[in-house]
């Protein structure tokens, strides 16, 4: 009829449990990490345009009150330019700082296309 032992069946029936929801974080983590990595490109994108428009904006209004047509408009669009790429990477490096500082060196990639698909199926070389 099975086990007598009811201890070693809990302890059975909890490694079974334990195991299937492993699986189940390992599939959801590649998920969550795919999306992330879409957020951030959007939040990039986003970034640049703020700064160009935000740049070209004071650059217009400058020159429509001072009467000097494209001079600030260049100008502030170039410095907002600028801008954009400081601040996108700013993001970049921050995202870096948290892929390396994972769990004993989770995360960390070459940046190569392949090398998450390869470390999730443990090809890593």
């Amino acid at each position: 009829m099975g086990d007598p032992d009811p201890k070693r069946q809990l302890d059975a029936l909890e490694a079974k449990i334990a195991a299937a929801k492993a699986a189940r974080e390992t599939r959801k983590s590649h998920q969550e990490e795919h999306y992330s990595q879409a957020n951030i490109a959007w939040r990039m994108v986003t970034e640049m345009v703020a700064g160009l428009g935000i740049g070209f904006g004071i650059g217009y209004g400058l020159d429509i009150l001072l009467g000097t047509m494209p001079w600030f408009m260049v100008l502030f669009t170039l410095l907002g330019l600028v801008a954009g790429i400081r601040v996108m990477l700013r993001t970049a490096a921050e995202i870096q700082a948290k892929q390396t500082s994972g769990p004993a060196g989770e995360g960390q990639s070459s940046g190569m296309p392949g090398d998450d698909e390869k470390r999730d199926r443990g090809d890593g070389d």
